[in-house]
């Protein structure tokens, strides 16, 4: 299935329903954690999206951090596994996110994206965080900072 979030759409509407997502951090050097700033929310966060109908969640995370950032990685370890978070969206679609995070390691050093997604893309230190658009990320970060993994919530 080309696109399953469009195509359940296409039927349910705007309805709230459950989606899977995978995504992941990466870190640099300077333990700055890369962020996409995101076309739909116009707001920074972790990359990563949608799991597609027969795609693993590992598959998942790293097509979508091709996609969005032009980087190759690969999953280093389960970061956490986050249940409870209901994200509203600008176009009205309501959706709990189950969302699997990964510690990955970047394979390719060139950092590129034509994905309409992606905005933007930079490296932040904790300190230094922007806004970001989804609280499931931001517990994400806290905790990989605070070394408390794999969580689950």
């Amino acid at each position: 299935m080309a696109d399953y979030i469009k195509d359940i759409r296409s039927k349910v509407g705007h309805n709230p329903i459950i989606l899977n997502f995978a995504g992941g951090i990466l870190v640099n050097a300077k333990n700055e954690f890369l962020l996409q700033k995101r076309s739909d929310f116009k707001l920074w966060g972790l990359p990563g999206g949608a799991i597609e109908f027969g795609e693993t969640a590992m598959e998942a995370c790293i097509r979508e951090f091709k996609e969005e950032t032009g980087l190759d990685v690969e999953i280093s370890k389960l970061l956490g596994v986050s249940t409870n978070f209901i994200q509203d969206y600008p176009n009205g679609d309501e959706a709990q996110s189950i969302l699997i995070m990964f510690v990955v390691n970047k394979v390719n050093k060139e950092i590129s994206f034509t994905d309409n997604e992606t905005l933007d893309l930079d490296y932040f230190s904790f300190n230094h965080l922007p806004k970001l658009f989804n609280e499931q990320h931001i517990h994400a970060i806290n905790n990989y900072y605070l070394g408390n993994y794999p969580y689950y919530e």
